[in-house]
């Protein structure tokens, strides 16, 4: 049985992770323009301070409409398929993605650059809120009971993906341009090239089949009517529990990938080049151990997983800022990594965790929503935060206390949470509530 599903699933694996990635590739290319050149072209009548506050402020509106993204495109995912989701969120984020290359400066056309800078950024997280949900979804309702981690796991490799694209290119043409060609074109190019990949993409994902437990829900009538109010009616509890537990991922990826971008080459003095390559070769090593981290999934379960997750960023936040205030790039790279390595072996299960927490009705609506929700809890307001924080002459000793505190928010979280990894003796994870994904029961 397992021969024979086996090459569909790394067919399908191979798709949502092509997805993922040129998505991410989108979202990911903005959050590094605006550390290293927003500020000064858009707002160039603030301080250098409160120009990387404020592009911070655009970044974060990506993260406020992905759960609006989640609420539009989840409701689609419950009623008409996983897959429109799939093709539907891909063509709006590289359509945005791509049109913010051409938004003219603010010494061009004055507030109105800013002003599209927002509005397309609010487009790229609405796409991106509903990306999300259809990848995992498609993956694991596809993928055998005893694996599913695994398999599901494959979008999770993605972001990392993405985000070397994005700072590859990114470091590629700040390496071999000129400071002045960099801030006047070099930038939009990474932008340009999202009209690329996103052709690629849907490509790709034209050629997916449906999700069959989605096809079961819709031969027996058993699709929901109402999906979000279905999620917000009954699932709330859950949702904020999967909101509050996946924040801290969200907090320290963005710390690492954004805010010490910033805080390296303003304050610190050290080259972007060289910043860029620290993060990026931690991000290729977690890329890297993604799958084995989503195996361990299935082995040991969902939640003991993310609980360590939790407690080895508790451990290491402090030892983060201090490596990175030494500006040496072995050290930076360690810090970045043991951040990073935290992060993912929280994240690589979640992809199976959201949809086994949710009954099948609702899971596309409920599981994207709670994922986009940590995000605005985590992502938007970290890079933000942290910056404010990090203003003084000392170590930024603040942004470490503030990511151990969302640490700690996360584990209580996943403390209330139940264990759902289905075993041969326990088909319902352990715990007399949780059935196994196919029978589409309620986790809490």
């Amino acid at each position: 049985m397992h021969h024979d599903r086996s090459p569909s699933m790394a067919r399908l694996a191979a798709a949502s992770l092509a997805g993922t990635a040129i998505e991410f590739y989108d979202f990911f290319v903005y959050g590094t323009a605006a550390a290293l050149v927003l500020g000064p072209l858009f707002f160039p009548t603030f301080s250098p301070l409160a120009g990387t506050l404020a592009a911070f402020g655009t970044f974060a509106v990506g993260f406020v409409s992905r759960p609006l993204g989640s609420m539009l495109f989840g409701p689609i995912g419950d009623r008409h398929g996983r897959r429109p989701v799939l093709i539907a969120s891909l063509l709006l984020t590289g359509v945005a993605t791509v049109a913010v290359g051409f938004v003219p400066t603010y010494g061009s056309i004055g507030i109105a650059a800013p002003v599209l800078l927002l509005v397309l950024r609010f487009l790229q997280g609405l796409g991106l809120g509903g990306e999300w949900g259809g990848a995992v979804l498609l993956t694991a309702e596809h993928a055998p009971a005893e694996r599913r981690g695994l398999w599901s796991g494959f979008p999770q490799v993605g972001p990392a993906i993405g985000f070397l694209l994005a700072n590859g290119t990114m470091l590629a043409l700040s390496a071999t341009l000129s400071d002045a060609a960099f801030r006047s074109w070099g930038w939009r190019v990474p932008f340009w090239g999202a009209g690329l990949l996103a052709g690629a993409g849907l490509l790709l994902r034209a050629q997916l089949s449906e999700s069959p437990r989605f096809r079961e829900l819709a031969e027996q009538g058993e699709r929901a009517s109402a999906p979000l109010a279905e999620v917000v009616r009954g699932h709330w509890r859950l949702v904020l529990l999967t909101a509050g537990g996946l924040a801290v991922g969200y907090a320290v990826f963005y710390a690492v990938t954004t805010w010490s971008l910033a805080y390296g080459t303003e304050r610190l003095g050290v080259a972007r080049t060289t910043l860029l390559g620290c993060v990026m070769a931690a991000v290729a090593v977690m890329g890297a151990l993604t799958p084995l981290a989503a195996h361990l999934g299935d082995r040991f379960g969902r939640r003991p997983l993310c609980l360590v997750g939790c407690v080895a960023t508790v451990v290491w936040m402090f030892p983060l800022v201090a490596l990175l205030r030494t500006g040496e790039p072995p050290l930076m790279f360690l810090g970045f990594l043991g951040a990073l390595l935290a992060f993912i072996t929280m994240f690589a299960v979640t992809s199976a965790y959201l949809p086994e927490l949710f009954e099948a009705r609702v899971r596309c609506t409920g599981a994207a929503l709670g994922y986009n929700l940590a995000g605005v809890l985590g992502g938007a307001l970290t890079p933000i935060v942290a910056t404010a924080m990090s203003h003084g002459d000392g170590p930024p000793w603040g942004v470490a206390a503030y990511l151990t505190a969302a640490a700690l928010l996360s584990l209580g979280c996943f403390v209330l949470l139940p264990e759902t990894r289905p075993t041969a003796d326990r088909p319902d994870g352990g715990r007399s509530a949780v059935r196994p994904l196919e029978a589409g029961e309620a986790a809490v």
